[in-house]
């Protein structure tokens, strides 16, 4: 591609990607908010902590490409609804461990299919398997190589 014909190429792929992210999120969001009362940010933590028990802020943060005291204030939004808690961290007494409770794997679990259904719907709706698969493939290969190189890695 020419130099403008690639700036503009480029302009109008990252306004794609950003308004495709931005809609899927506030879709999934509304599901959720109306189903279980929890929005997208919410699923997406509660999620990671069960799949990463004993995991720390800094963790949460990283995955998600966020500032650890935002991270830090979802959690204590979190704890305060009795979804998720905070242990010591035997190996570093500066840091928490984080785990759900029993209430927040109950909610996570419950929230998993509305979630799972509605991008199934979202995308499937939309786009065919194969077209589906080389999506998925190049936004793993493109994510890779942002976090490979801390790309838009938050310094807070």
């Amino acid at each position: 591609m020419s130099g403008d014909r690639a700036a503009a190429g480029f302009s109008g792929l990252f306004a794609d990607l950003v308004r495709c992210e931005t809609r899927l999120y506030n879709a999934l969001g509304d599901r959720l908010r109306e189903r279980h009362g929890i929005v997208t940010s919410q699923y997406e933590f509660l999620s990671y902590l069960r799949d990463h028990p004993g995991c720390r802020v800094a963790d949460l943060a990283a995955e998600f490409a966020i500032g650890v005291g935002a991270t830090s204030k979802g959690v204590d939004r979190l704890e305060k609804l009795g979804w998720a808690a905070r242990r010591p961290n035997p190996a570093d007494r500066r840091s928490s461990l984080l785990a759900l409770t029993d209430d927040g794997a109950r909610l996570v679990a419950e929230a998993e299919r509305t979630f799972t259904d509605g991008l199934a719907e979202l995308l499937g709706g939309t786009l065919d398997d194969p077209a589906l698969t080389a999506l998925a493939r190049a936004l793993a290969t493109l994510r890779t190589a942002l976090e490979r190189d801390r790309v838009g890695t938050p310094t807070g």
